[in-house]
């Protein structure tokens, strides 16, 4: 019996090694995407902008196979307590890892909208705003595979920096419009573009806690969080 319980622990923690590893590559891929959207629309670059449209089928497709292997686990090695929240867990971070994914791709969308008007260019915060966005999400993954609870509660409290970014940009941005009639259309397109950037920042958030209650059975303490201006929809 002792020598069964042993191969079904064995076996657990191959799956659980497995998810970790697919959610790794799976994340890495919607960091990426980031990144590549960003600097597509930086270089108004619109091969690099339908590259990233393209490659989020696969991201979509990990997040199947995840599921199915996630789903396929508690079936068979049926996992307890602790266990069986890392399985719960990983089950609603690839959902969201996949979200995080299409609003990389909603930003790579609008790339070829914002290079029709040549009179402004995308407000030099929406970079910085993207990396921090971006960091986010590559420490919420490292805190999920290292089950790492403090980490995932320092990637929560950055999120305002996020949420400062956004309500500075779209001041500027509605300001703008106010002054340049003209050029209303491709600023709501920027303003599309730091509400993506924005939601990816709440999406990490929710990934961290996620993986902090994965970690210690604990919900994270309630965060003060500020509200935005406007909650503009991808249209």
């Amino acid at each position: 019996m002792a020598l069964g319980n042993e191969h079904t622990v064995k076996a657990f923690d191959d799956d659980i090694d497995k998810l970790r590893g697919l959610i790794s590559e799976m994340g890495g891929r919607a960091e990426a995407a980031i990144s590549e959207a960003m600097t597509a629309l930086t270089r108004r670059d619109l091969e690099l902008a339908a590259h990233v449209v393209e490659n989020d089928r696969k991201i979509d497709e990990m997040e199947t196979e995840i599921e199915k292997l996630a789903v396929q686990t508690i079936a068979l090695r049926a996992p307890m307590a602790d266990d069986l929240r890392e399985v719960v867990a990983a089950l609603k971070i690839v959902g969201i890892i996949e979200r995080i994914g299409d609003y990389a791709k909603n930003i790579a969308k609008r790339v070829p909208l914002v290079t029709e008007n040549s009179g402004i260019q995308p407000s030099s915060l929406l970079p910085s705003m993207a990396q921090v966005a971006s960091e986010m999400v590559h420490d919420v993954l490292n805190a999920f595979a290292a089950r790492d609870a403090d980490l995932a509660d320092a990637v929560c409290h950055r999120d305002k920096v996020v949420d400062d970014f956004y309500n500075s940009i779209f001041r500027t941005l509605v300001t703008y419009m106010m002054e340049n009639p003209r050029h209303i259309s491709e600023s709501a397109h920027l303003l599309f573009i730091a509400k993506n950037i924005e939601r990816i920042g709440d999406h990490a958030t929710n990934i961290a806690e996620m993986v902090y209650f994965a970690a210690t059975g604990q919900h994270l303490p309630e965060r003060e969080r500020g509200e935005n201006p406007s909650e503009p929809h991808e249209g």
